[in-house]
């Protein structure tokens, strides 16, 4: 699994869709992140396509929605946003939130498509620890990922050490918190050190956390910028200063209480 990726949560299916996912291809991107409720599935496979990259060496994930949970449904999802994006195969398919008497079966769904070959990962997504603890209780295929709202004003510190202690790898989505902390004056001040703009020094924050990162952009600009963050090493001190800047506050909805 890439360390980076692009998002395309939000991304208007068609030529945005496709236009944004060639150009990430094309400038190096291999690891690309949709979902059935992006309604986006078309414009993604299309633009994977287009780029003329062979299958095997791109990523891709999606999700199945919560009205979709349940076994059977699950499995006609899946058939689904394989249809949509043109694919044999998901390198990674997850369960979007976890809904309450529903996520159970749901992975049961995923373990078969596993077991199957016709997905090389399987995980979930806004997940909580007493949602996983549950979720393994009765599993037979531990989640390989937990992709949840990550960024320097939300740590979710419990999570991640739970999941590094179940081998479970953390992925990040809204890493930049929608845009909100590009004007963080630590987050510049650091950047400045190195020439880096706030969304690099931000996401080369999750990368030296061990947190996979999958930021949104339809700016080709931003594409390339988001991608130039190998380059340089944040100091222990700085990764703390970045850290402490935690107000447990979310852009997103609380997976403890979200009612779709």
């Amino acid at each position: 699994m890439p360390w980076f990726g692009l998002g395309v949560y939000k991304v208007s299916n068609g030529d945005e869709a496709v236009l944004s996912v060639k150009e990430a291809i094309s400038y190096g991107y291999r690891s690309i992140d949709t979902a059935a409720v992006y309604r986006n599935e078309e414009g993604v496979g299309e633009g994977i396509k287009q780029s003329g990259i062979e299958r095997d060496q791109l990523f891709i994930t999606s999700k199945v929605w919560n009205a979709d949970q349940g076994f059977d449904t699950t499995l006609d999802a899946f058939d689904t946003s394989l249809q949509k994006l043109g694919l044999e195969y998901l390198d990674l398919y997850l369960i979007h939130w976890p809904v309450p008497g529903k996520y159970k079966e749901t992975w049961k769904a995923l373990e078969k498509l596993y077991k199957d070959g016709r997905v090389r990962a399987i995980g979930v997504s806004n997940f909580h620890v007493h949602h996983l603890q549950d979720l393994i209780r009765d599993a037979e295929i531990k989640p390989m990922v937990n992709q949840i709202e990550y960024h320097p004003h939300l740590t979710q510190n419990e999570i991640h050490q739970f999941c590094k202690q179940e081998q479970i790898q953390v992925e990040a989505w809204s890493p930049l918190k929608q845009g909100e902390l590009l004007n963080n004056e630590t987050i510049t001040t650091i950047g400045n050190r190195y020439g880096k703009s706030p969304a690099q020094v931000i996401l080369r924050w999750d990368l030296q956390n061990e947190v996979v990162t999958i930021p949104k952009s339809v700016n080709f600009t931003r594409i390339r910028e988001n991608a130039s963050i190998f380059d340089f090493t944040l100091t222990d001190e700085e990764m703390e200063q970045i850290s402490s800047l935690n107000k447990n506050e979310r852009i997103g909805p609380d997976p403890e209480n979200f009612n779709f």
